[in-house]
């Protein structure tokens, strides 16, 4: 945004405390105070310290919202908006707190000024200064936005891979959803590592709540069952449901070195035999 000399910030120097009445005043005559997730108080302690940091920018001598003197303005908005996000406010919620201070400047250049093409000339400076400000609360709404998702995402992957203990040296990952490289990391790394810590030789992969088995899912299985036997472990597949297993004979997938079974009932008898039979050896 270009410098605008035109802007006079005298009128927001010896006005704050009426201009921060005029913009409650709007704020909760259109409603947006008076939500649950926020009190007045909150509001009002929000649009003074917005109104102070916004006379301490103008102080500067730029406009520009990119420059030094904007810095705290900006970690301002930064902050307000990744806790409306964490709220749940929407980005239009959010952004209309900004966008609704212009109702209040105008009616405080329209109250004590007195030369119209002036007043027009602040009209048109304040619009430029607030647009600017407020399309930084939206984007920096949108980026807290992204990461809480991330991290959400992030933390469904992890719920939807527990690795379950059956029995002693016998481990289950039942695996619901559909199966992409970076979910397949997450299991392969959580399964390896229940493997060390807990020394089992047995790892059942139990894919009756995968919906389809494409080709794709059946690579990412292979990988996970290679990174097991990498571990001096075995691997059984369970849930091979008379679809999954057209479907990978349609596709050509060659599962014949991998031990498969119909349920996970299955998979676990055919564990305690081998696990049974390993200890008769010993």
């Amino acid at each position: 945004m270009p410098a605008n000399p035109a802007i006079d910030s005298e009128i927001l120097r010896t006005q704050q405390a009426a201009l921060v009445a005029h913009w409650l005043d709007g704020l909760t005559s259109s409603g947006r105070s008076s939500d649950r997730r926020t009190t007045i108080d909150d509001v009002r302690q929000q649009a003074e310290e917005f109104v102070m940091l916004l006379v301490s920018g103008l102080q500067g001598g730029s406009t520009d919202i990119d420059a030094a003197n904007w810095e705290p303005m900006r970690s301002f908005l930064d902050h307000f908006s990744g806790e409306r996000a964490r709220n749940g406010f929407s980005a239009e919620q959010t952004a209309s707190f900004v966008f609704s201070f212009k109702a209040a400047v105008f009616r405080l250049l329209r109250d004590h000024g007195k030369d119209a093409s002036a007043i027009v000339a602040q009209i048109v400076a304040w619009t430029d200064l607030v647009d600017a400000l407020g399309l930084h609360t939206v984007t920096a709404y949108q980026k807290s936005r992204e990461d809480i998702i991330k991290r959400q995402q992030s933390d469904l992957l992890e719920l939807s891979t527990p690795v379950i203990k059956l029995w002693e040296g016998v481990l289950a990952l039942p695996m619901i959803g559909t199966l992409d490289s970076a979910r397949t990391q997450i299991v392969m790394e959580t399964l390896l590592s229940r493997i060390v810590e807990t020394g089992s030789q047995i790892a059942i992969l139990d894919i009756t709540g995968v919906p389809t088995v494409d080709t794709l899912v059946a690579q990412h299985l292979m990988k996970t069952v290679t990174a097991i036997r990498l571990m001096g472990a075995e691997c059984i597949i369970s849930g091979i449901r008379p679809q999954i297993a057209q479907t990978i004979v349609h596709l050509g997938v060659d599962l014949g070195n991998i031990t498969t079974k119909a349920n996970l009932a299955d998979a676990l008898a055919l564990a305690m035999r081998r696990m049974a039979a390993a200890a008769t050896k010993v």
